[in-house]
């Protein structure tokens, strides 16, 4: 069930909503066995098979908090806990995500005419396991409360508003609102905001951009119509907006939804389009991903406390983990790597703390480039669209479709980069309490729904990049 739909919009969120608020308002304990039915019902309406899947890996890493709050002063059997909680879930993860990608792999290599198992991948499993595992190891850590009751862990493994697509949200984060969170006037308001603005960047702005970026991926890699690099560099810069606009709106309107709840999501982008270094764009790019991978890999690695080849290879497994977490492709594992060359130089050569202007330029320059090789089917593909976007294969250097393309989305792209920067928290520091300010921003917010809402109901091109992950 996407956010983005009919179905969300008009029955299913109205429904929760008035269910949870008018006849659960005083019952904590129903509340949650309420928000877990809907959380359940709302994953089976796309993969109904995998709800047995799901409640399966609630119940193992359930059993598992039990044991490790149990047994955590004897380090022998903890440990061996611990890395069996860690096979476990990404053996289910591996399984689902990666057999078809290692079974091909392996027939190439050995030249065997191997059977390919026809596995399909649960909407949102790499969400939900992350999860998953972030509960035991922060009920070991003593950053949350051990639940002796399953359907609590059901509840913040499943829950509805991040489920499928983020953000990660680590069980200490919202471990105390599970049971005692306070629903109040203001959150409720800055929820549904918060839900309006996602919404209509998803709508507006990340759709918009993929029907030009689909356009030029398509085009270019097929070879239908003469290249140009115009139509390259066009693709590229569209998806690169329609990526950060997919994915920063889902996560807006997920945290929107929690504060409807009584829940507080920790923010998962922070304009990562402004970043002045490669290490500052994943400062702010996906950041529940990050520091996951920074709290529960790179640290117990080691860190940057040890020597530089031991770091180095910490920062080595990090982003190889990064690259593959988003896909079971070599094109997400160079992805993954292309960002471990880039911030390991930066980190010994302190580009990171050291540019000026320029390095906008320069993190930008390998940002889209490496969205390229993301978006690419293959590594062959990817290389094509790269070298056409330098002139390499390309027929000319621009062409009509690109000057008709920029003509019929000119708004949505003056909106979308106007958007990368934070010059909006600005003029609301300045002029937040003014009343005229206030009418004109809910006003606009209004607008850009009814807006948002009419595309929906005309079954306007709808698709979510990260639901592949």
């Amino acid at each position: 069930m996407l956010f983005p739909s009919e179905i969300f919009l008009f029955v299913f969120l109205p429904s929760v909503l008035f269910i949870y608020y008018v006849f659960l308002r005083k019952t904590k304990y129903v509340k949650n066995i309420f928000l877990l039915v809907a959380s359940l019902f709302f994953y089976a309406w796309g993969e109904p098979v995998y709800v047995y899947l799901m409640s399966a890996v609630i119940l193992f890493n359930w059993l598992f908090g039990i044991l490790v709050d149990k047994f955590r002063d004897r380090k022998g059997l903890i440990r061996f806990l611990l890395v069996l909680m860690v096979l476990g879930n990404l053996s289910v993860l591996g399984y689902y995500k990666y057999s078809n990608f290692v079974v091909s792999n392996l027939a190439r290599l050995f030249h065997k005419d191997i059977v390919i198992p026809n596995i399909i991948l649960p909407i949102g499993i790499s969400f939900f396991t992350f999860q998953a595992m972030s509960y035991v190891i922060d009920v070991y850590r003593r950053r949350g409360k051990m639940q002796l009751n399953p359907l609590q862990v059901g509840l913040y493994i499943s829950f509805f508003p991040q489920l499928i697509a983020g953000p990660i949200v680590r069980y200490e984060t919202v471990a105390a609102e599970i049971e005692n969170r306070h629903e109040n006037l203001k959150d409720f308001t800055e929820g549904i905001k918060r839900f309006c603005i996602g919404l209509s960047k998803k709508v507006l702005i990340a759709n918009n951009m993929a029907t030009v970026a689909d356009a030029a991926f398509d085009l270019l890699i097929v070879k239908t119509y003469q290249s140009s690099v115009g139509m390259a560099w066009l693709g590229a810069i569209s998806y690169t907006l329609q990526i950060f606009f997919d994915f920063s709106a889902y996560s807006d309107m997920a945290i929107g939804l929690g504060k409807m709840f009584g829940f507080h999501f920790e923010e998962n982008f922070n304009f990562p389009y402004i970043s002045k270094s490669v290490s500052e764009f994943w400062r702010r790019w996906h950041m529940t991903l990050q520091t996951w991978f920074r709290d529960y890999v790179y640290f117990p690695l080691g860190g940057s406390r040890v020597g530089k080849f031991r770091m180095v290879f910490n920062l080595f497994v990090v982003w190889f983990l990064t690259g593959i977490w988003h896909g079971a492709w070599w094109t997400f594992i160079i992805w993954g790597l292309m960002y471990f060359v880039l911030v390991t130089f930066e980190h010994f050569t302190g580009l990171s703390k050291n540019t000026k202007w320029w390095g906008h330029f320069y993190t930008m320059f390998f940002v889209i480039i490496g969205w390229v090789i993301f978006r690419a089917e293959n590594l062959g593909s990817a290389v094509a669209y790269i070298k056409e976007m330098f002139g390499i294969g390309a027929q000319c250097l621009c062409d009509s479709a690109v000057f008709a393309y920029i003509a019929q989305n000119w708004i949505f792209y003056l909106g979308a980069i106007l958007l990368c920067f934070p010059w909006f928290s600005k003029v609301e520091q300045r002029f937040g309490k003014s009343k005229i300010f206030q009418i004109g921003y809910a006003v606009f917010i209004l607008a850009a729904t009814f807006i948002s809402i009419t595309y929906i109901i005309n079954n306007a091109y709808n698709p979510f990049i990260y639901f592949n992950f």
